[in-house]
C-alpha cells in the first residue's frame, strides 16, 4: 500500500515560508520563522548540534515527520541553498529526489541521504520517490514554487504547517498563484504550543 504524498513548513502569520533572496535564507527573519524547531531534542540529534532539548507535542511532531518520511522531494532552488548550509550528513536519512534541469549523478552523503537529480518533471520525480519509500509516505520538502506545482497538480494528499507568530511582510508565499478552482482542504488537526500552532489539512479535488 503506497503511503502518502505530504508536505510540513513553517510558515509566517503573513502566509511567508521563506525570504525571497537565497542569500536571506538563513538571515535572521528565517531563523525567527523557524526558531520552534531549533530548540527540539529529535532535531538537535538528527543533525548533531548536541545532546538535550525540549521534548514536548512539537518534538514529537518533528519526529513523527521523520519517521514516515521514506523519500523527499524538492525543487533545485532549496537544493542549492541546502547544498550550502546542510552538515556532511544531510538531515533526510532517505532518497531525496532533486527537480532539476541540470544532469548530474546521484549524490551520496554520509547518513544515508542520496540526492538523485531528476530531468522530466515532478511526476517522474514521485514516481520514483514512491517506489524508493515503499508503505512509508514522500514528502515534498519545498520550496515553495515546488510544493505549488504539486498542489495545483493535484498530487498532495495532506500538507502540515506551523504556523509561527512572525510577520514577514515580503518573501516567498506558500500559496501564491495556487489552482483555488481545483484545491479543496479538509481540517483535520489543530494543535497549539507555546511556540505555534500546527495545523493539518487533507487535501482533495474540488
Amino acid at each position: 500500500m503506497a503511503g502518502k504524498v505530504f508536505f510540513s513548513v513553517s510558515m509566517s502569520l503573513d502566509g511567508f515560508i521563506a525570504p525571497e533572496s537565497p542569500e536571506d535564507l538563513m538571515g535572521q527573519q528565517w531563523m525567527e520563522l523557524q526558531q520552534w524547531i531549533f530548540p527540539q531534542r529529535f532535531f538537535r540529534e538528527n543533525l548533531k548540534l548536541g545532546e538535550g532539548g525540549e521534548e514536548g507535542r512539537d518534538n514529537e511532531i518533528v519526529r513523527e515527520t521523520f519517521e514516515r518520511t521514506g523519500a523527499s522531494v524538492m525543487g533545485k532552488r532549496m537544493f542549492d541553498a541546502g547544498e550550502q548550509a546542510w552538515p556532511q550528513e544531510a538531515p533526510f536519512r532517505t532518497p531525496v529526489f532533486v527537480v532539476t534541469h541540470e544532469k548530474r549523478d546521484p549524490w551520496e552523503r554520509p547518513g544515508g541521504t542520496i540526492f538523485h537529480f531528476v530531468n522530466d518533471g515532478i511526476e517522474t520525480a514521485l514516481v520514483r520517490a514512491r517506489e524508493a519509500a515503499g508503505d512509508r509516505d514522500v514528502r515534498i520538502a519545498g520550496g515553495g514554487a515546488t510544493i505549488l506545482e504539486y498542489v495545483n497538480a493535484g498530487l498532495i494528499d495532506e500538507f502540515s504547517i506551523a504556523l509561527a507568530p512572525v510577520l514577514f511582510g515580503s518573501g516567498i508565499r506558500l500559496f501564491e498563484g495556487v489552482d483555488a478552482s481545483r484545491v479543496a482542504l479538509e481540517p483535520v488537526r489543530t494543535e497549539t504550543s507555546a511556540r505555534v500552532t500546527h495545523l493539518t489539512y487533507t487535501v482533495r479535488e474540488r
